[in-house]
């Protein structure tokens, strides 16, 4: 299968998905998560029509960004550690996974203008993943008010690999209330209306459940 021909695909499923939701498909953003495949096949995605690119380590991203530069939105997924925030942060347009204050000041300190971050939230409460926990994170937002050039766009979070769906759409639906949460506190430096949750395996229900950005790797791109 080509990528466009996957792209056919995952788009019948993302309107399916939104008519059951009652909600328009313009609102779902795709990030391509091209982390296990070329360059190459990165500009195939941007060439489909999908121009939101994820990378979750510096130096596969930097690689591509190379290659692609600013043709890309380019979004950092993975859990980005604190000394490698220099290497990253005036390339990248979105951050998806910040999750501690000493992060959030590694940012503000080095990046040249404001942005985005979704706050990563580990709704599951699964030991290996990162992320704050649920009641950690209106506080944390709160105090994100220190760092002038963090945006909180919103948050994000990963379910569990289950084929258990009502596990996974109880974590979306959860991730969904704490939005809401932070959206009700009104802050102008974390308006907090998008939603990054769903992957090849879950993105259909994290879409009934709200979800903006969805970061699809093998359903998309596949994997070389």
């Amino acid at each position: 299968m080509t990528i466009k021909e996957n792209l056919k695909k995952i788009k019948e499923k993302i309107e399916t998905a939104c008519k059951n939701s009652n909600r328009n498909p313009d609102e779902i953003t795709i990030v391509a998560v091209t982390k296990y495949v070329s360059e190459t096949t990165a500009k195939s995605v941007l060439e489909a029509g999908i121009t939101h690119l994820g990378e979750n380590r510096d130096q596969p991203f930097l690689s591509k960004y190379e290659a692609i530069g600013t043709e890309a939105t380019w979004h950092f997924i993975g859990s980005l550690q604190t000394r490698k925030v220099k290497n990253i942060i005036n390339k990248v347009d979105y951050i998806h996974s910040l999750d501690r204050l000493s992060l959030a000041k590694e940012i503000n300190k080095r990046t040249d203008k404001p942005i985005k971050c979704f706050v990563q939230v580990n709704v599951s409460g699964e030991e290996q993943k990162h992320g704050l926990s649920v009641n950690e994170v209106l506080p944390f937002i709160k105090e994100l008010q220190q760092f002038e050039k963090i945006i909180v766009a919103g948050l994000m979070t990963m379910a569990p690999h289950t084929d258990d769906e009502q596990l996974i759409r109880s974590v979306f639906k959860k991730l969904k209330d704490i939005q809401e949460e932070a959206m009700d506190l009104n802050l102008a430096y974390a308006p907090c209306n998008e939603l990054s949750m769903g992957m090849s395996n879950d993105f259909t229900i994290a879409i009934e459940e709200g979800a903006t950005f969805i970061r699809l790797g093998s359903s998309l791109v596949g994997r070389e």
